[in-house]
């Protein structure tokens, strides 16, 4: 089972990429467009989505997978409607936005719990829930905030959980090797 989890670490990785590509992307374009935006964040959802659901499909034991399935799941959809709906006005961006990240980030408080009953003293996951429901209060205390805003706001979460899952895909990519290296006997 840890073997399995520890094999998948470059899932991690990549969600972890792609959320400070977004963040990078958006800070030196500050001057982007709503619908720029939108569909940046849309393809930011799909692609976290996707990889939260292909976490979800590998053996982890026990039923831990749901947390993952359903946060993917509920990437894709937000995916699906931001790139249906292009001309949504920026306050229903707003709220989608921080709607999604309360969701995910609840989410992913209870993915990282069941994480640290198989990777002892596991904590990355669980703070980057914390961020992420941190942010969707954020985003929704202030939901007429400029579009430059949001998007700074935006940044600065994608930047934080990004590091935050690089890092720990890192460990999982160091107990991965460790699990692979043979035993003595």
């Amino acid at each position: 089972m840890l073997e399995t989890i520890s094999s998948r670490w470059w899932l991690m990785l990549v969600r972890g990429i792609a959320g400070v590509a977004f963040a990078i992307a958006a800070v030196i374009w500050p001057q982007i467009t709503l619908p720029v935006l939108t569909i940046l964040f849309g393809v930011y959802a799909l692609i976290d989505g996707v990889f939260a659901l292909a976490a979800a499909t590998s053996p982890l034991a026990d039923g831990r997978w749901w947390a993952l399935l359903i946060e993917g799941i509920l990437g894709i959809v937000v995916a699906f409607l931001v790139f249906t709906q292009p001309a949504m006005s920026q306050a229903a961006f707003v709220i989608a936005v921080g709607l999604w990240s309360l969701f995910t980030g609840v989410l992913e408080i209870i993915a990282g719990i069941q994480l640290r009953d198989i990777v002892e003293n596991e904590w990355m996951y669980v703070f980057a829930g914390i961020v992420s429901i941190l942010f969707g209060v954020l985003v929704l205390r202030y939901p007429v905030a400029g579009a430059i805003g949001v998007v700074w706001l935006f940044a600065g979460y994608a930047f934080i959980f990004g590091v935050l899952a690089i890092a720990l895909s890192y460990r999982l990519q160091q107990l991965h090797s460790k699990l692979q290296q043979p035993h003595p006997a």
